[in-house]
């Protein structure tokens, strides 16, 4: 299941970068981004706005040196910071040079807050969101995991919509088949 809820996971933010996107935001925040996959933020924001900027935060050394490889093989307007996500004027002094926060920003938090307490991860939200400029947009998903998965899993996080079924465009429900994991996902407008 953990490898079908991350994949959901990576769909869901793929989703909701080229809806962003869409809405015109070219400056993308990832905070705690992990192992580059397929597709990248900046792939997914530069398939509509080819000139978009992307700033992707971690600590692994070993996700710094792939993300590094990545960011000078010709992709530019991608920038990464070592550094920690829990330290947001840290993190936004490290990207100020590249991301204009005078101006929208995507802030993407994708699978990060439920390594947090629940109280820890809104005080850390609340922080990064009060240092973006209104008509951004912050992108959260957390795993969840209910019944007997519970009990070996995250404990209880509150949001919007099973991952599964965000589709911003498609105007029809999607309703997922119920189950013992899954990513919870929500989008906002600042």
């Amino acid at each position: 299941m953990t490898v079908e809820v991350s994949r959901e996971n990576r769909q869901f933010l793929a989703r909701a970068v080229t809806w962003a996107a869409s809405q015109g935001i070219g400056q993308f925040i990832d905070l705690g981004c992990g192992m580059p996959t397929v597709p990248n933020t900046h792939q997914t924001a530069k398939a509509t706005i080819p000139a978009a900027r992307v700033a992707y935060i971690d600590n692994d050394p070993v996700v710094l040196t792939h993300l590094r490889a990545l960011a000078e093989h010709g992709n530019p307007g991608v920038t990464v910071v070592d550094g920690d996500v829990r330290e947001p004027g840290a993190i936004i002094a490290a990207i100020q040079d590249d991301i204009d926060l005078e101006a929208p920003a995507c802030l993407l938090m994708g699978y990060l807050l439920h390594f947090f307490a629940p109280d820890a991860a809104r005080d850390l939200v609340a922080s990064y969101v009060a240092r973006l400029v209104p008509g951004s947009y912050v992108v959260l998903s957390v795993g969840r995991a209910d019944g007997a998965a519970a009990k070996q899993g995250f404990g209880a996080y509150s949001g919007v919509v099973d991952g599964r079924e965000w589709y911003p465009d498609s105007g029809q429900p999607v309703h997922a088949a119920p189950r013992d994991g899954r990513v919870i996902v929500g989008v906002a407008r600042v």
